[in-house]
């Protein structure tokens, strides 16, 4: 008996489950076993979780997959795009954007790897976004708000959670155009070396919401953290990652973060124990503190652990 035969037994469940392992490319092949397999590789099911990552794509092929498999049911994409091609202007295009748009209106969250989106307007992005991700891509200088000359009115996405590693364009005015048109709950801001403190400071007021702020990598100082600490009342969970120019009097700002449940302070960071302990003393809400990275003597970590009780190192 040929492994197709065999497999041809089992009920469609099991098979969408198997069909489902394999890579993208083995599932389109499968659909030229038989018909049957042919149905079932278009079955909703399969298209909930797109993960294109790991393939290099042409606009066609994105073209094609848009207009035989990805529908209602598609909720998460991944993509990579061709940042370093000659042809990198042509794998992603105002209309396959606004295609995706409207023949996927479940879509919910978007990520981009090495993308070039210089020549996308903003609104062309799938309004029923509330999560994206950028890596490693080209933006333009005025982006994340609607162009100034649409040619039809389109209605920006209304993101909630919003994730930057490595993109070298964004700025304090992306951070300012993001926050004041949407009500974000996550930021995740890696590698943003032309973010400053005037950003976090204008952009501050518009964060009221914000429950998870983690900022790696940043050029910011103890101004920004007074600012995170003034507006930004509803974080549960913030991390600074190699923020080299924060302080014991910065930290201090964070005792206002009363709702605080988790708190990230990795290596490059000056401050003290006794800075350390005070600000989380403060937190009545707080139960994680990560202090990976920072060089203290293995007696100086046991006294904070000693005088925080309910937290968890």
């Amino acid at each position: 008996m040929s492994a197709a035969a065999g497999l041809g037994a089992l009920p469609d469940s099991l098979l969408l489950e198997i069909l489902g392992l394999l890579p993208l490319h083995e599932r389109l092949r499968g659909a030229r076993v038989c018909r049957r397999w042919c149905r079932l590789v278009q079955d909703k099911m399969l298209w909930r979780f797109v993960d294109l990552i790991p393939y290099k794509l042409s606009s066609r092929i994105l073209w094609h997959l848009l207009r035989q498999y990805l529908r209602n049911s598609l909720r998460v994409l991944k993509v990579r795009g061709a940042l370093y091609s000659m042809r990198k202007h042509e794998f992603l295009s105002p209309a396959l954007l606004q295609a995706l748009g409207k023949q996927c209106p479940s879509l919910y969250h978007l990520c981009l790897t090495q993308a070039d989106l210089r020549r996308l307007p903003y609104d062309c992005i799938p309004s029923s976004l509330k999560s994206m991700k950028l890596s490693q891509c080209e933006i333009p200088a005025v982006w994340f708000q609607r162009s100034a000359s649409p040619e039809t009115p389109r209605v920006l996405p209304q993101l909630q959670h919003l994730m930057i590693h490595n993109v070298s364009a964004f700025s304090d005015q992306h951070l300012l155009n993001v926050s004041s048109q949407t009500s974000l709950r996550t930021l995740t801001l890696s590698g943003t070396y032309r973010l400053t403190d005037a950003g976090i400071q204008r952009a501050a007021p518009y964060l009221e919401d914000l429950e998870c702020l983690v900022l790696r990598n940043c050029v910011i100082t103890d101004a920004a953290v007074h600012f995170i600490g003034r507006h930004m009342k509803q974080l549960r969970s913030l991390e600074f990652s190699n923020t080299c120019s924060l302080t014991d009097a910065g930290l201090a700002c964070l005792a206002a973060l009363k709702c605080l449940e988790t708190l990230h302070l990795e290596s490059r960071v000056k401050l003290s124990p006794d800075a350390i302990v005070a600000v989380c003393q403060a937190l009545p809400q707080l139960r994680n503190l990560n202090l990976d990275g920072i060089d203290f003597e293995d007696q100086t970590v046991h006294k904070i652990q000693a005088s925080l009780p309910n937290c968890r190192f």
